[in-house]
């Protein structure tokens, strides 16, 4: 599944460049201005918001990491209800490990939640757990549990939810050199010019193709380290919302922006066909 065949151009939205008029238009009209044959077949997001959710209401922080949950369960729901296969969302990065020790340890214990909970929910759907990062890094008990619901989903290939764990993008390309090296050293790989479709075979995404869409929430305009390889020619999409307030209908309007998009791949507008773009 690794690659995308072709590139496209890389753009930078917020949502503000909708028209004006979606704003107003209900979850139903929207969804009806949909194409679903031009869907975004990976969809990436980097989940951001929830510390700020909680403070404007005057919560702890866990409280916008609970209802940061809720949110992930409704844009998970509508992205494969809508036929979009791969969703990669960016949960916990390396550099999360800085914060306070209680909120790291919540934010495991509310990992271990989400799996226990969603564990029926992965095999009804035949969905695949693919967790991604330096998962030696988790807590023993988080570890073991990411592993085993990881194994037990392995086998389907309908859908794919991939979560990025202790993960780094810059770490993820010098990982990636290491064993490629590795690998060199030790004959298992002839030694001579290394190609993208090799390298890509070492990075932890390697039986994903790369993301179409990557959205990011709360305002911030920046990619954190997230996917570094993998986003070259990825569409971006950047919304003020907060990320527990990110429910179908903002899945909807990034969706429609992204279809709005002219993806010329490359080339000139009238050199783009439909066969291109496949």
């Amino acid at each position: 599944m690794r690659g995308n065949p072709h590139p496209h151009n890389f753009q930078i939205h917020m949502n503000e460049s909708l028209p004006e008029s979606l704003s107003h238009q209900s979850e139903g009209e929207l969804l009806s201005q949909l194409d679903l044959e031009l869907l975004p077949r990976h969809l990436a997001i980097i989940m951001d918001g929830n510390g700020r959710w909680a403070s404007l209401r005057g919560l702890p922080r866990i409280a916008g990491h609970r209802e940061g949950l809720a949110a992930l369960r409704e844009a998970l729901n509508t992205a494969f209800d809508l036929g979009i296969p791969i969703l990669t969302i960016y949960a916990f990065s390396h550099e999360n490990w800085n914060r306070p020790e209680d909120e790291v340890s919540l934010l495991m214990e509310l990992l271990g939640e989400f799996l226990h909970e969603e564990q029926q929910t992965f095999q009804e759907r035949e969905m695949r757990f693919l967790p991604i990062g330096r998962l030696d890094a988790l807590p023993p008990l988080a570890q073991s549990l990411v592993h085993i619901v990881a194994e037990e989903t392995h086998h389907f290939t309908k859908r794919v939810l991939a979560v990025a764990l202790s993960y780094g993008g810059r770490w993820e390309i010098i990982d990636a050199i290491n064993h490629l090296f590795s690998d060199i050293q030790s004959g298992k790989i002839a030694s001579g010019p290394i190609s993208e479709t090799l390298f890509e075979q070492y990075l932890t995404t390697s039986e994903l193709p790369d993301p179409d869409l990557l959205i990011r929430t709360s305002g911030e305009a920046r990619i954190s380290n997230f996917l570094l390889w993998q986003i070259a020619y990825t569409e971006l999409y950047f919304t003020k919302t907060l990320w527990p307030d990110f429910r179908r209908r903002e899945v909807l309007l990034a969706l429609l922006d992204y279809q709005r998009r002219e993806r010329r791949f490359g080339r000139i507008s009238h050199a783009v066909t439909p066969q291109s773009e496949s």
